[in-house]
């Protein structure tokens, strides 16, 4: 027996063995990179369902909701806190797209489509309001990127902001 031949074929071997496996460990990456990406859309896309959801299902949250936005002056105490921790919350889930869009686990497109509803009541009292008090609460990077979707041209909105007895831009 050839002790030289055989180590050299082991060494062949395992060598082989070696490529393989790193070959399946970068399907396995990758495979596990788009689960991470589908999960992080997903999750996303949940977190503002959820915000729309309890304010078009809750006549509470939705009144006084709608009332702070198109209102030029603050509700009382109470009702002004509320809204305050919804626009929050909803802001939190735009903030979470968008870092998770600057770390490339989440779409860019994706976090327009869902950060770009700012611009469609960025003209409403409430909107400025709001902005004008917790801008500093949110990451630096987020607040700027937040800033140029309220420098946008204006997008339509939908008739329901519309009120008689409240000008658009107050």
């Amino acid at each position: 027996m050839n002790w030289e031949a055989i180590g050299a074929t082991g060494e062949l071997i395992g060598a082989f063995a070696v490529v393989v496996s790193l070959i399946y460990v970068g399907v396995q990456v990758r495979h596990s990179a788009g689960a991470v990406r589908s999960a992080a859309s997903n999750d996303a896309s949940v977190a503002m369902q959820n915000w729309y959801l309890e304010i078009g299902s809750n006549r509470q949250a939705s009144d006084i909701w709608f009332n702070a936005m198109t209102s030029p002056e603050p509700l009382s105490t109470h009702d002004e806190f509320q809204f305050m921790m919804s626009m929050h919350s909803c802001l939190l889930g735009m903030q979470n797209s968008y870092l998770l869009s600057q770390e490339g686990t989440l779409d860019a497109e994706f976090r327009e489509a869902i950060t770009t509803a700012i611009v469609a009541v960025k003209d409403l009292p409430g909107m400025s309001r709001y902005w004008r008090q917790r801008r500093d609460f949110f990451h630096t990077g987020f607040a700027e990127y937040i800033d140029g979707l309220l420098a946008r041209d204006a997008i339509e909105t939908l008739d329901m902001y519309k009120r008689p007895d409240v000008t658009v831009g107050q």
